[in-house]
């Protein structure tokens, strides 16, 4: 696709700046006519928007797979969740001020 893309790009900016006149413009123009005509590149065509057609559901049902599983990962490991505060408190020593209710009572402040 990016190859497409830069062709065209490539081609856009030849009509565009060549200095050769009206009558490159021409032929070339009449050759991009006769390329989107050709019988071959009609049943190309043809072929790929049909196989879209077809497999965009699938291709849906993968994409909304994979985000509600993304979600739910993502979820699973937030810091932010309540159920994720008992779960980070155990791995914590129990000797830690963050375990503490007041870790700088008055006083005793770094």
């Amino acid at each position: 696709m990016k190859k497409l893309t830069l062709l065209l790009a490539v081609g856009i900016g030849y009509v565009l700046g060549a200095r050769a006149g009206r009558a490159r413009y021409d032929q070339i123009k009449n050759l991009a006519f006769k390329v989107k005509e050709d019988p071959r590149v009609q049943s190309a065509a043809s072929t790929v928007a049909d196989t879209a057609r077809h497999q965009a559901p699938v291709v849906a049902e993968k994409v909304t797979s994979a985000a509600s599983s993304a979600a739910s990962a993502a979820a699973a490991h937030s810091p932010f969740g309540s159920s994720h505060d008992d779960e980070l408190l155990e791995q914590l020593d129990p000797d830690s001020t963050a375990r503490q209710e007041n870790p700088y009572p008055k006083g005793d402040l770094p």
